[in-house]
């Protein structure tokens, strides 16, 4: 009677204590998603307010009385957004599908072909990765200009279409589909490339979903590249947009104006994310997952 009364207050001590571990859990990880929500909403609550009312508080508030959207009409009227937006959709899905062509094939190449030098080749590609951003855009703007490809898509285009990483990613996930798989395909005369859009891309559709998510968030935020290579406003992507707002549209002081191009430009991203993020989680631990 005695052992089974001690058991049941180490049991109930146990339970507290356990109760006590996850409320403190749950008080941090309410406070992280503040501190990393907050600036989303402060974002928002700027874009709804006046241009007057935002600069006569002289302390910053947490809400207003009196939102508006007129900001919202302005960052299409007083610059040309919405062209800004169309030129970024054009240059996201036609770098994008370029890229999953190149790096697709390229990926299979290294991961099913034999060929003298395979992984040589593939360990001097991987070094690539070693090389500063900064010396491939130097490369790339004097190739670009020399092309006098400046200020036109295929000059936003080129320098994008591939990438080290990712093919290195998908290398990784074709090369854990069994081997037995690809020797039944040739002996039933499957050509690698049928064997590759009939089994391979189906089997690693999670990691190809991810990439091509990876690359539109990369492409939509494409800041330091277009900013180079374009002068001309009939090719500005949104990142240019926004500063051409502040410099020649609405002025440096409209932060509100400011904050509802933001607002705007980051809406495809949010929306995206929130659809496919569990699909993000899959391709990320298919990639990474051996046998």
């Amino acid at each position: 009677m005695e052992s089974q009364e001690r058991l049941t207050q180490i049991e109930r001590k146990a339970r507290s204590r356990q109760r006590i571990q996850n409320t403190i859990v749950y008080i941090f990880l309410a406070f992280w998603a503040v501190m990393v929500l907050f600036p989303f909403y402060w974002m928002i609550l700027t874009s709804v307010k006046d241009y007057g009312a935002y600069n006569s508080e002289y302390i910053p508030r947490f809400y207003t009385l009196s939102p508006t959207l007129s900001n919202y009409l302005n960052v299409f009227t007083g610059v040309d957004l919405a062209r800004y937006l169309l030129n970024t959709l054009i240059f996201t899905v036609v770098t994008t599908g370029a890229m999953l062509l190149v790096i697709v094939l390229s990926a299979y190449a290294f991961a099913r072909i034999s060929f003298p030098g395979r992984d040589l080749l593939f360990g001097a590609f991987l070094a690539l990765m070693m090389i500063p951003n900064e010396l491939v855009i130097i490369t790339n703007y004097a190739t670009i200009t020399g092309w006098n490809l400046k200020n036109s898509f295929p000059g936003l285009i080129l320098p994008s279409i591939t990438s080290v990483f990712y093919i290195y990613l998908l290398r990784e996930n074709f090369a854990q589909v069994p081997d037995q798989l690809y020797y039944a395909a040739k002996v039933d005369g499957t050509s690698d490339l049928k064997y590759l859009f009939k089994v391979m891309i189906p089997i690693c559709r999670p990691t190809i979903i991810t990439v091509t998510i990876l690359k539109v968030i990369e492409c939509w935020n494409s800041y330091v590249w277009p900013r180079l290579i374009t002068d001309d406003k009939a090719y500005f992507l949104v990142s240019n947009g926004i500063q051409e707002i502040r410099e020649n549209g609405l002025g440096r002081e409209n932060i509100p104006a400011m904050m509802a191009a933001v607002v705007v430009i980051s809406i495809p991203l949010i929306v995206l994310f929130l659809i496919f993020h569990k699909k993000i989680m899959a391709g990320v631990s298919q990639g990474g997952t051996k046998g």
